[in-house]
């Protein structure tokens, strides 16, 4: 194996896996408990929650994925970024309080009680299989091909177990405390380095916009695309992104949890607006580099290779070693997530309610003997992904299929109250079945719908399946529904006597005008 990178930029990277590792072991001292493994002992400040939400969702597979997708088909891809605002202020509003206040572990907690236990556990088997098939696998799969091109003929699948290995290792003891500290830090170094590439490419073009546009194809640069276009369409920009973005915001384990850890509501909110804003960056320093890319290496036929490439032939030494950091930062950063939450559905969803009487330090060790399974079965399977037309269309087309009926039982859960348990069963059954079902069509070129507009149609049918269901069925109690549906005081809570700019409201309006002007300048 030969590596095209020098030694100074290897134990660059060497070191902040031994940084990892021992803030890691540090945290791991205090971790004792079910709840410290897997909800950081609800210690949490807004801060941190920011910034890990943020390191969590950044994924390398998001680097690789979204510079790839804006080679080849311009930066409409980068609407799952920015727009992620709009997404995450609705979590902030709503299901931050309705979650917090009852005190739920997991997400498929909060359909048991809002509804019944056959919602909880099809959720919760579906969220594990995602989480670890899709976004771990995912998220190793990008990481190999990563050091691949760093380290050419490094094997898959022996580099995708070996960057489960270090990721599990400090999830496995440290929890989700361990996950959140190390997401924080890996979120400062990704921020940097991609930073510092984006500013050089830019410098390779003049520092010139005039010449960027100049260089790239006249659409390159509009989200607003034809019927046709196969990232994604205008109507999939409607109904598609916010609805994708609201599963994967509000409702996905993988993601809420540190959410769930927060030290209070108000923390909650604060962090999860943070991360809005911070959601905006990727933009600037992960997309139009892959966009920028096309007049510097034209004709590429793999556009997953071109933010490796870019940082190999014009980031010089030492600096190559600061963003090959980042990207193993952003590997280990979904990689852990991934596994504590996987772990904590089986725990917390499958194996307590069967034994309630466990102790907290039983409950810790089942969560670690289940992080160490997954962490080898995401290993497993991540070399499989290279079979899949694209490592982002490979994602998004997976979660399309579940996020429809999903996004209704809760989004639609929260409002109608006259849902029920049957109704949102029958949703999720039918729900997924129509999806998987429009998948294989569309693979055997039978239905040639964007998958974003799916999405849409999708969720108006579970709609139409939820409510037609509950109406037809027995009305859940007031009892059951109590303080788990939307009720007056839900947005205000916390906000009393607050100082103005403190308020996370005035935050959120902020919020919304500078995504208002991406959008305007992006038209």
């Amino acid at each position: 194996m030969q590596s095209i990178i020098s030694n100074v930029d290897l134990a660059i990277v060497i070191g902040y896996f031994v940084v990892v590792l021992i803030i890691g072991f540090i945290i791991s001292r205090s971790t004792k408990t079910g709840e410290d493994l897997f909800l950081g002992g609800r210690s949490f400040g807004w801060g941190l929650i920011g910034l890990s939400l943020f390191a969590s969702n950044i994924s390398s597979s998001t680097i690789i994925g979204l510079s790839g997708a804006a080679y080849t088909t311009g930066i409409v891809n980068s609407v799952y970024e920015w727009m992620s605002g709009i997404p995450l202020i609705i979590a902030a509003l709503i299901f931050v309080p309705l979650y917090l206040k009852n005190r739920i572990t997991t997400i498929p907690e909060f359909l048991e009680k809002r509804f019944d236990r056959r919602s909880q556990l099809i959720f919760s088997g579906i969220s594990v299989f995602t989480t670890i098939m899709v976004d771990t696998a995912g998220a190793l799969y990008a990481g190999a091909l990563v050091l691949q091109f760093f380290f050419p003929g490094l094997p898959l699948w022996q580099t995708a177990v070996f960057l489960a290995l270090i990721a599990g290792t400090y999830t496995i003891f440290g929890g989700l405390k361990a996950v959140v500290y190390t997401d924080a830090l890996q979120a400062i170094i990704l921020i940097v380095g991609c930073t510092v590439l984006t500013v050089m490419v830019f410098g390779k073009l003049d520092y010139s916009w005039a010449t960027v546009l100049a260089s790239v194809p006249e659409d390159h640069f509009s989200i607003v695309r034809p019927l046709d276009d196969p990232g994604v369409p205008w109507p999939g920009l409607i109904v598609g992104v916010p609805l994708l973005g609201f599963w994967y915001w509000s409702t996905n384990q993988y993601i809420v949890q540190r959410v769930l850890g927060a030290k209070s509501i108000n923390h909650a909110r604060w962090g999860v607006i943070l991360a809005g804003f911070l959601k905006i960056i990727p933009l600037f320093i992960m997309v139009i580099p892959g966009a920028m890319a096309v007049s510097l290496y034209p004709g590429l036929a793999n556009g997953d290779a071109v933010f490796p490439m870019l940082v190999t032939e014009i980031l010089p030494v030492g600096m190559i070693g600061l963003v090959l950091a980042g990207l193993v930062s952003a590997i280990l950063s979904s990689v852990d997530s991934a596994l504590n939450s996987s772990s904590t559905l089986i725990v917390i969803d499958f194996i307590k309610p069967n034994n309630p009487h466990l102790k907290e330090e039983t409950i810790a060790k089942y969560g670690r003997i289940t992080t160490f399974v997954l962490m080898f079965v995401a290993a497993l399977w991540a070399p499989q992904i290279q079979n899949f037309s694209g490592l982002w269309n490979y994602m998004q087309q997976m979660f399309s299929i579940i996020v429809p009926p999903i996004a209704v039982i809760f989004l639609i859960g929260v409002f109608f109250k006259r849902g029920n348990g049957d109704g949102a069963f029958w949703t999720l059954i039918i729900g997924i079945a129509l999806g998987i079902l429009l998948f294989i069509l569309g693979e055997m070129g039978l239905w040639s719908i964007h998958f974003t507009m799916n999405v849409g149609i999708l969720f108006l049918f579970s709609t139409l399946v939820f409510i037609g269901v509950s109406l037809m069925t027995a009305p859940p109690s007031k009892e059951k529904i109590e303080g788990l549906t939307y009720q007056d005081g839900l947005i205000s809570a916390g906000m009393e006597d607050m100082v103005w700019y403190k308020n996370y409201l005035v935050q959120m309006v902020l919020l919304i005008i500078m995504i208002a002007a991406v959008f305007v300048w992006l038209w």
